[in-house]
């Protein structure tokens, strides 16, 4: 006769668990029930947690073949290396053995640039002469005229800019954070080019010019015996205000096309003033008028006689003209400075598609700069008579 157990009434009554086995998961992932006690097998695995582990073993797997390959390609890069520096090798020992290397390409030099002992003035004091729209390309003509005396190889020694006021110099002071200021080799003045000479006894005069230019009437120096620029050439002192600039008065001369007298060479030692206006050719003698009241020489450059046969008006903007004096300093040869300068579309016929027969004067009343040929962009007008 057996004897009857009774089943256990509280969690203390229940037996210990086997051994390695926690009252949750165990080893054997075996589960006992939370009020019976008897084991229970584990759940089976969702589909999602089988393709989980699924793919982490195929992205372990994929490691594995990375990390042989990235292990390959360094063993090729290192061999190639090693061979090419065993190339190299093996050519520097035959160059060695045939003879010395070849000589090393000669460095091709940049032309000297040897200063045109002269000085060239703008003379701006027409501000009130002229439109807004005018101003604005005098300020162009500025810009391309400094731009001219840094490429050439003849550079103009001295260049300075007089009666910097008004919408002119707000125009250049708008532009480029007072770019102009910092433009080397040109010196800016508020005061007219009268303070060259003003204060300056006539006969003591000539001691005051630069001791690098000669006076009038000195032998001027050839490209082959001119020596090397000196810094006397450049005035120490920049900005608005230089003092280094003083002239003779006998020794400036005014550029005006309205002038008798035409000018056979440029003389180092001399001033020569361009007038710095645009004016759609409204004023007429404007700077020969003023030149003459201040008892200054004028001269005019030699178009017509070296391009007789023009048969447009003979005026030109402030750039063009600096331009010419500059590539004649190169050439010493007027007809090629100014077929070198001088816009094609000035030598076009302006009456030959013209039926009406209208006159060349007003033809060319309102003669505008050409971009392509003059390279002066925004300049829509023309303004210096020469």
């Amino acid at each position: 006769m057996t004897q009857e157990t009774n089943p256990p009434t509280s969690a203390d009554d229940l037996p210990l668990p086997p051994k390695g086995v926690s009252g949750g998961e165990s080893d054997n992932e075996v589960e006992f029930g939370p009020s019976t006690g008897v084991a229970q097998p584990e759940q089976p695995l969702s589909k999602n947690a089988l393709k989980r582990l699924a793919k982490e073993a195929r992205r372990a797997e994929q490691k594995l073949v990375w990390r042989a390959r990235d292990k390959e390609k360094k063993k090729q890069k290192k061999a190639e290396k090693r061979k090419l520096r065993d190339e190299a090798a093996a050519a520097r020992e035959d160059a060695a053995e045939d003879g010395p290397p070849p000589a090393k390409r000669a460095r091709i030099e940049q032309p000297k640039r040897i200063p045109f002992n002269a000085r060239v003035v703008i003379d701006l004091g027409f501000d009130d002469k002229m439109t807004l729209k005018e101003v604005n390309s005098m300020c162009s003509q500025l810009n391309h005229t400094h731009s001219a005396n840094k490429k050439t190889t003849r550079p103009i020694a001295h260049l300075l800019v007089t009666g910097l006021n008004g919408r002119t110099k707000e125009r250049l002071d708008s532009m480029n954070d007072k770019a102009y200021l910092r433009w080397k080799g040109v010196d800016w003045w508020e005061e007219g080019y009268e303070r060259l000479w003003e204060g300056i006894p006539r006969s003591d005069a000539s001691e005051l010019v630069d001791s690098s230019i000669p006076a009038p009437g000195d032998t001027v120096q050839t490209e082959e015996d001119h020596e090397a620029p000196t810094e006397s050439l450049n005035p120490p002192e920049k900005g608005p205000q230089s003092k280094e600039h003083t002239a003779a008065k006998d020794s400036v001369i005014y550029l005006t096309a309205d002038s008798d007298n035409e000018i056979a060479e440029l003389r180092e030692g001399e001033t020569y003033i361009i007038g710095g206006i645009v004016d759609r050719n409204r004023y007429k003698n404007l700077c020969q008028n003023k030149a003459a009241g201040q008892g200054i020489r004028t001269g005019r450059l030699p178009i017509g006689t070296y391009l007789a046969n023009m048969p447009t008006r003979k005026v030109l903007t402030v750039n063009q003209v600096f331009e010419i004096l500059v590539k004649w300093t190169e050439e010493r040869d007027w007809e090629k400075a100014l077929l070198h300068v001088m816009p094609k579309r000035k030598f076009k016929d302006p009456n030959a598609n013209n039926p009406q027969g209208k006159g060349v004067g007003d033809e060319l009343n309102n003669d505008e700069g050409d971009s392509e040929e003059d390279g002066i962009g925004e300049l829509e007008t023309e303004g210096v008579d020469t």
